[in-house]
């Protein structure tokens, strides 16, 4: 199949690689050119465990290719998808001009042969009339600046670019992505289900067309993939739904943590307990100093938006957004009980990413975590396997360094803030060498607390 992918960030990189990945011709159309020339040249521009390969392999096969021009991408295509940002503005709700922008240019470019416009980009409920609209004037736009031009060019050659305009059919559907940072490849080539939001059979039909490669290939593998139809709002509202109730696990669990810490308890056992329950599940019951990302946040503040639109008040989702607040402070605390005065004190903090596997700093707790130490008065190194470019960019309140002993030396503590697997493997008598105070305040609880007490260091977790 011919496909099109508006944007090339996390979603639309990933969802364009693997569709080609799958057997179809794809092309990624961003209109940023300085980044489709960087792709083109084999540069992409995020870290995402095998993504690199991934697009090499299918930019050398043919299948995937890179354009910023409407013009070029859209015309022929079977189904595109919408993959832009739609980040979070001052009040909660989502930036919709992204979309906007794309919905529109597709509408000038689209041509008479059927197609399905897909929003796979995270989009308040309801978009999908609304996504319909802007197609629908973008072709009429196109239709009124072909007509002004044959007039007043009479015999020219002018034509409607792409076929006529009043041909053009095409239907809206919803399918919300399901993608983990630093998984997202595995995610997107053996999905827990696939989630189509459609308001008409022919676009089910071509739906399932287009994910007919993958439902073979997971079948090969001996399982079946759930293909959920149902209506769009109800479809953009599950991707809410899943964000939101992820979020509140963490939330939940850390609130635990901290009544663990009262009362003696583990919260880890708690953890390991309550999992055990089929009814709630292990997955997400990891108490830590907080979830970050692009994801939650937005998600979250954007259905809280909405509610309040239609008169609800969201008071369990204002809850968890308080609590994981709340959570990323609970490092200084736990600082300020083991030192005391922070003023004039060494903390390194490992790891800057919101979560392993990625360099994506957005919302991430270190940031916050680092603004507040230098405002205390304290020095702050940190370093991260991957988000180190990504963190100078961001201007973050702290020295980089170049591996963990560097950022460790003569500290009063070190802070393990994104769980990366490295820092489990440290050697743990070089750094007890190296440090001033051989404090390590595990904000994952990642680390062997019994094999740091046996090297000498003192130990403090989360919830525990």
């Amino acid at each position: 199949m011919r496909i099109t992918v508006v944007g090339t960030g996390y979603v639309g990189l990933v969802t364009g690689a693997c569709l080609a990945h799958l057997g179809h011709q794809v092309v990624c159309m961003d209109a940023d050119a300085e980044k489709v020339r960087s792709l083109r040249a084999g540069k992409v521009p995020i870290y995402e465990p095998g993504l690199d390969e991934l697009v090499a392999t299918e930019t050398k096969t043919g299948r995937l290719r890179f354009s910023n021009e409407y013009r070029e991408a859209v015309p022929g295509a079977s189904a595109i998808f919408i993959c832009v940002g739609t980040p979070s503005l001052a009040d909660g709700q989502a930036d919709m001009s992204y979309v906007e922008s794309a919905a529109r240019s597709l509408g000038e470019h689209l041509d008479g042969d059927y197609c399905v416009i897909i929003n796979k980009s995270t989009v308040p409920i309801g978009s999908g009339d609304w996504v319909g609209m802007l197609v629908r004037q973008g072709v009429a736009r196109r239709v009124n600046a072909g007509s002004a031009s044959r007039s007043t060019t009479e015999g020219g050659g002018v034509a409607v670019a792409s076929g006529p305009a009043s041909e053009v059919t095409f239907d809206i559907v919803s399918n919300p992505e399901f993608l983990r940072e630093g998984s997202a490849i595995s995610d997107a080539l053996n999905p827990d289900r696939i989630v189509i939001g459609a308001e008409s059979d022919r676009a089910v039909d071509r739906m399932r067309e287009l994910y007919a490669p993958l439902m073979a290939r997971v079948a090969v593998q001996g399982r079946e993939v759930p293909f959920i139809v149902t209506d769009r709002a109800s479809a953009e509202m599950i991707k809410y739904a899943a964000n939101a109730f992820l979020a509140t696990k963490i939330s939940f669990i850390n609130e635990i943590g901290t009544i663990c810490e009262r009362v003696g308890a583990d919260v880890r056992e708690v953890a390991r307990g309550i999992g055990l329950d089929n009814r709630i599940g292990s997955a997400f019951l990891s108490a830590g100093i907080g979830w970050g990302g692009s994801c939650f946040p937005k998600d979250l503040a954007s259905l809280v938006h909405t509610a309040r639109e239609y008169g609800c008040e969201a008071k369990l989702l204002d809850a968890v957004r308080d609590v994981n607040a709340a959570q990323r402070m609970v490092v200084i605390r736990k600082l300020q009980d083991r030192l005391k005065l922070i003023k004039g004190k060494t903390i390194a903090l490992w790891g800057l990413a919101f979560k392993p596997g990625t360099d994506d700093l957005r919302d991430a707790p270190a940031l916050l975590i680092a603004e507040r130490l230098a405002e205390l008065g304290a020095e702050v190194r940190a370093y991260d396997p991957q988000a180190m470019e990504a963190a100078q960019r961001r201007g973050i309140k702290a020295e980089l360094c170049a591996d963990p002993y560097a950022a460790a030396f003569e500290a009063d503590a070190v802070v393990i803030v994104t769980e990366w697997p490295e820092f489990s493997a440290i050697e743990w008598p070089r750094l007890r060498e190296v440090m001033r105070r051989p404090l390590i305040v595990d904000g994952r609880n990642s680390l062997d607390r019994a094999n740091l007490l046996w090297h000498g260091f003192e130990h403090c977790g989360i919830g525990r």
